[in-house]
């Protein structure tokens, strides 16, 4: 049977050339994103950069603290007290102070400047590679060194720090380099900036420095130099979101593809059924029959494959270039060589994959072929079985049961889930498939439904329009799929992402309540010294938390929280916190010794906690009271005194501030002060909305990105199955055309009959996509108003409309070009073309 599988694939390669896309599309798909996920698996070692020149570096480090087990950008309790004094000084003791430098790294921006510009003490740069171009070492507390870009020799600047702005004078420049943007002070200045020292550089023999740091730090050489550089935070934090992002793309488009494969595979078996009639009137047995299908499955499922592996190993640095544009992924990344493991490994399981899905699509095509009866061959009628085997009804009813189940679940059991678009957004492709999969069950009621106020037209178009879908019901169920996953899939996934965006920006509505807000304007935060300006504004009252970190022992292990210091009475005056225990005010409320936690961090209030603070400072705090917050958005409110430890956890700075106005002030004068208090010190005054809706901005960036370039992907494939899919069917139909030709029916009208059934066809993908969108938006308005309260769905209507006309346009267009060729042949000729 396989010289039989490779005659049918020479003389009927047309038919299959529709599969052949599909699968080579596929396969493309699925190759590019698992080389790229394996690339994350298999990166190359980078250089060191700031110490490349250091002969060892003094880190501070925890052995028992697992960076991957916390939130990017949190530092180990030993990170973020630096270098202790006495190792410091045991380290100096190996060769001399002149034989150890210290680097600290803090926040220092120019006017004007990238947020990410770092502050250095000048002693160190030597150890990165900076030689001056100009000008001379920074020799006075007000003198600096930037690169040559920023400014210039003699330039007067001002720099932003967590302490507030400043004059300073540039004394000299360097060259910029790639992997920092810096601004070096004199070493003294550098340490009245930031106490902490970072990394110590040790100039004396390594052996004797390791000797004298013993297990307090890590000592660092070669290679693992770069453990003590900015961009490793950097780079862990891009890759994390591309590894995030791409398994969620991975998943959707993969399922998507391997459903679109199997079925368009399943379909092309199933034009074939007077040819495998004539076959089994010629003495082929059933056996026979299900093994040339299965042949030809595995050399155009093999082939295809191949070509597609070749094409997604290109299109995965394509996908890592778009990322990289995006400002998802680091712009270092690129795809290795062939011969690596992470290359080989996703091409090879894509190949095996399209292979499989190929052979699946087939399998229960080719048994339902071998049921074939020879006396079909014989039959002028074209009429295909329901498609509704007992396989596919179980397999829907399944697809049913559980979408129905995942919503419910979603809707009242974890509403959260919707937050974590990793889970949520796999879940959206369940009621779709479902829809996809029982849509032979509900073509003939959906195309009765939909032809009935059109059967009272004149002429028989309509007539003939309706019964050739239901007579053709497998047909029909194939070509509205790709039209169903499109709209369905697409619809949710951006509906979903605008609701719940939209959710949390209403959430962030009703819980912020003062008049105004400072925020940060090209930075990335508010200075305490900014702040205390404005409180000093008669008639103004301010409250800005500042990030921290605390520390709390469970068990054998050290627990990360986010802190946010702040006087917790004034918090109350700005901000709608929804208590769950205790109180904000009065007999037991916050107090000097005391902390406010959210409610999933599992504290009684009135019970005392340990906690280690960012700058070693060991406290027992009582819980004074509990509040609902989100996941991802629960911290612990601290009292005032805690302050200092924000420049030991993070940069010091506050991320807002809100402000409101007393009572009686003249609110044009109150505002001009503060416009004017802040000018020029990175941070931006702005009204309560306008505060929601930057921080809507930003919040919303990494999901939108993820959400809609997996919608687009989706997007184009599905366009393409849609067009390839209709292609297939309707050149198949070459015996349909010339019977309406025969029977008396013009051109015109021909092709007004098969528009008038795509357009049928469109309609019945599109309602089963609305069905299924409706299930998935239903459980995600329910999830939503638990999480946020009274909150509104936001539909992208012309979006959905923009593709819906793409995607019926498509269809048109697939039925046309077949349908004009046809009608260029002669009526008879097309009469006497029995297959």
């Amino acid at each position: 049977m396989l010289g039989i599988a490779l005659l049918t694939l020479r003389a009927r390669w047309v038919s299959f050339l529709g599969t052949v896309v599909a699968l080579v599309l596929g396969v493309a798909q699925i190759a590019a994103m698992g080389v790229l996920l394996m690339t994350m698996l298999d990166l190359p070692d980078r250089p060191a950069e700031r110490f490349a020149s250091a002969p060892s570096v003094v880190l501070p480090s925890d052995p028992a603290w697992n960076a991957a087990q916390h939130d990017l950008g949190v530092r180990s309790p030993a990170a973020a007290m630096g270098v202790p004094t006495e190792l410091a000084r045991r380290v100096s003791a190996t060769g001399g102070a002149a034989d150890t430098v210290a680097d600290r790294a803090f926040y220092a921006q120019l006017g004007g400047g990238p947020p990410d510009q770092v502050g250095h003490p000048w002693p160190v740069a030597r150890f990165g590679g900076y030689v001056l171009d100009d000008g001379r070492a920074p020799a006075s507390a007000r003198e600096i060194v930037v690169a040559s870009d920023r400014a210039h020799t003699g330039d007067r600047v001002t720099v932003l720090t967590a302490g507030g702005p400043g004059s300073y004078t540039v004394a000299g420049t360097v060259s910029p380099v790639g992997w920092e943007d810096a601004v070096f002070f004199t070493g003294a200045e550098a340490a009245r900036i930031s106490p902490r020292i970072d990394a110590l550089v040790a100039l004396a023999p390594v052996g004797r420095v390791r000797a004298a740091v013993g297990g307090d730090a890590e000592v660092l050489t070669g290679q693992d130099r770069h453990k003590a550089d900015a961009s490793a935070d950097n780079d862990r934090e891009t890759l994390d979101n591309t590894v995030t992002l791409v398994p969620v793309m991975a998943g959707v488009a993969g399922t998507t593809a391997v459903f679109v494969v199997a079925s368009t595979f399943a379909f092309a078996v199933v034009q074939r059924r007077r040819e495998v009639a004539l076959l089994r009137a010629v003495g082929a047995t059933p056996r026979q029959v299900r093994r040339m299908v299965r042949d030809e499955a595995l050399l155009v499922g093999g082939c295809a494959s191949a070509v597609g592996a070749v094409l997604g190993l290109y299109g995965a640095q394509l996908l890592a270039d778009l990322l990289i544009r995006t400002g998802i992924s680091p712009p270092w990344l690129r795809i290795g060589p062939l011969a690596r493991w992470s290359v080989l490994a996703p091409l090879a399981a894509a190949f095996l994959l399209g292979t499989v899905v190929a052979l699946c699509g087939a399998v229960a095509a080719s048994r339902r072929a071998a049921r074939i009866r020879p006396v079909e061959a014989l039959r002028d009628a074209s009429v295909d079985d329901p498609g509704t085997t007992l396989g596919r009804l179980l397999l829907g009813a399944a697809g049913l049961v559980g979408g129905a189940g995942l919503t419910c679940w979603i809707a009242f059991g974890s509403p959260a889930t919707v937050l974590s678009p990793n889970t949520y957004v796999v879940s959206l492709l369940v009621p779709v498939l479902a829809a996809a999969v029982l849509a032979p069950l509900v073509v003939g009621p959906l195309a009765r439904l939909l032809m009935w106020p059109l059967l009272r037209l004149q002429g028989p178009t309509a007539m003939l329009v309706r019964q050739s879908v239901l007579t053709s019901r497998r047909r029909t169920a194939a070509t509205a799929a790709p039209v169903l996953l499109t709209v369905g899939l697409v619809l949710s996934l951006l509906s979903a992402t605008d609701s719940i965006g939209a959710a949390r920006d209403n959430g962030l509505r009703s819980t912020v309540t003062s008049q105004y807000a400072l925020a940060p304007d090209g930075t990335p935060g508010i200075s305490p010294h900014v702040i205390a300006k404005v409180a000093r504004i008669e008639g103004v009252r301010i409250v800005a938390p500042i990030l921290t970190s605390l520390y709390i022992r469970d068990g054998n292990r050290l627990d990360e929280n986010d802190g946010l210091v702040v006087d917790t009475r004034a918090l109350k005056q700005m901000m709608n916190l929804t208590i769950v225990h205790g109180t904000l005010d009065g007999p037991g409320g916050p107090d000097g010794s005391s902390m406010v936690v959210a409610e999933q961090w599992g504290m009684r209030v009135g019970s005392t906690v340990h906690v280690l603070m960012a700058d070693g400072e060991e406290a027992d705090l009582r819980i004074a009271a509990t509040y609902k917050a989100l996941s991802g958005e629960d911290a612990a409110y601290l009292p005032p005194r805690f302050a200092r430890t924000a420049a030991y956890a993070h940069d010091g700075l506050a991320r807002r501030a809100y402000v409101s106005l007393d009572p009686g002030t003249d609110r044009t004068v109150a505002t001009a002060a503060i416009r004017a208090a802040v000018a020029g010190t990175g941070a931006r005054f702005m009204t309560r909305e306008r505060l929601v809706a930057s921080e809507s901005a930003y919040s919303r960036h990494l999901t939108e990105v993820r959400q809609r370039a997996t919608a687009v992907i989706i997007l184009l494939f599905c366009f393409i199955a849609i067009l390839n899919t209709l292609l297939m069917a309707t050149a198949d139909r070459r015996r349909d055309l010339a019977v309406l030709r025969t029977a008396g029916a013009t051109p015109r009208q021909v092709v007004r009959f098969f528009v008038a059934e795509s357009l049928l066809v469109t309609a019945i993908g599109v309602v089963l996509a609305l069905a299924a969108s409706a299930v998935n938006l239903l459980g995600l308005w329910v999830a939503l108003r638990r999480l946020f309260g009274g909150t509104g769905m936001v539909i992208p209507y012309t979006t959905g409309l923009g593709i819906t006309a793409v995607a019926t346009l498509l269809v048109v267009a697939g039925t046309l070009l077949p349908v004009g060729a046809a009608l260029r042949a002669r009526a008879v000729d097309l009469v006497g073309n029995r297959e």
